[in-house]
């Protein structure tokens, strides 16, 4: 099976999940790194790839230009009645992430909330992150979450996982590809980009950090680079 077919089969996944979702998550889960990254950026053009049903895009509302793109228009169409709902206006574009329709150096900004680890492993991940820097303009950031394979209720699991979602009509299954911190890096290196930090979530506390369930990068275009 190619992995356009694969990724077509998964956005069909997340159409029919995208209703329940919006309910089920209505808020972001990382609410505190992306205030912090709204007061740090203060304002700009912003993509949010993945952007699932809009609910990351709150911090950022009230000051930056907002663009998002996601490979299920289910998703998108509760992106924009999230939008609604809280006042704000967003650019949404259905599309590949691997394929961005965007200009080189088009964004300052760019947040990816576990959006990464939906791609088919570590020769598709590092694509994803080439053509994120390929749209960020020189000394741009970009914020990345993504599954970390090392978490407790992964460890006697395999790297490709299918988590089950149940609708009221039938049981769906969501691909994963689960990294840990050292390969997340790498191909986050791999795509061009500097690393200003890797670290979990606000919410865990253990001093360990490569057990947390999430791997939050930020990331960093070098100044100085040339198209």
């Amino acid at each position: 099976m190619t992995t356009e077919k694969n990724t077509r089969d998964l956005a069909q996944v997340f159409d029919e999940i995208a209703p329940s979702w919006y309910n089920r998550f209505h808020w972001t889960r990382f609410k505190q790194e992306l205030e912090e990254l709204a007061e740090r950026w203060v304002d700009g053009d912003l993509l949010n790839l993945g952007c699932g049903h809009g609910a990351d895009f709150i911090p950022f509302k009230d000051s930056f230009e907002l663009y998002g793109v996601d490979f299920s228009p289910g998703m998108l169409k509760q992106a924009a009645r999230y939008a609604k709902k809280f006042n704000f206006h967003v650019n949404l574009t259905a599309t590949d992430i691997r394929n961005l329709p965007y200009e080189n150096d088009s964004f300052d900004w760019a947040i990816a909330v576990a959006t990464y680890h939906h791609l088919k492993g570590r020769v598709e991940i590092t694509r994803g992150f080439e053509e994120l820097f390929r749209v960020i303009k020189p000394g741009g950031e970009a914020f990345v979450t993504l599954w970390n394979h090392w978490q407790p209720r992964f460890w006697f699991k395999p790297k490709i996982l299918y988590v089950p979602w149940q609708t009221q009509e039938r049981l769906l299954k969501r691909y994963y590809y689960l990294t840990n911190y050292f390969e997340a890096v790498k191909m986050a290196k791999a795509g061009g980009f500097d690393i200003i930090y890797s670290k979990p979530e606000s919410g865990y506390h253990f001093p360990l950090k490569y057990f947390s369930k999430n791997i939050c990068l930020l990331l960093k275009k070098p100044a100085k680079h040339q198209n």
